[in-house]
């Protein structure tokens, strides 16, 4: 029986795996398989073979995660699993706001008059 624990955190992780793919039908399908993983909001190939899934999301199983590509692939491993850590954002000095300047214009007006037939024409298919 599998064990149902999972690692619930608001933390941003980074998950490399490394997956066997020996086709583009392979990657279509360990792409999938980490997209629809719960937590995750990216997927990307990586490596310079194309070998590697890069994960990022928040609340993520490596384990489960793993175990499911190994399922539907052949061969997947646990390369790194990392915090990725904001930069630290540089509060910019405020500045001054600058007066907007705002020119109303008159908008054109059209005016339409209907004028009635003053005598209609007689009916032909009588």
């Amino acid at each position: 029986m599998r064990s149902a624990i999972t690692c619930v955190s608001n933390v941003q992780q980074k998950i490399i795996l490394k997956v066997s793919m020996h086709c583009s039908k392979c990657r279509k399908k360990a792409l999938k398989v980490a997209a629809v993983a719960y937590g995750v909001t990216s997927v990307a190939l990586h490596g310079p073979e194309k070998d590697k899934l890069m994960i990022l999301g928040e609340g993520m199983d490596a384990a489960c995660l793993t175990e499911a590509l190994r399922k539907k692939l052949c061969h997947a491993s646990i390369e790194i699993v990392e915090e990725v850590k904001d930069p630290p954002k540089k509060e910019d000095p405020p500045k001054p706001k600058s007066p907007q300047i705002i020119i109303c214009q008159p908008q054109p007006f059209e005016y339409y008059r209907v004028v009635p037939d003053p005598t209609p024409a007689p009916c032909t298919i009588m």
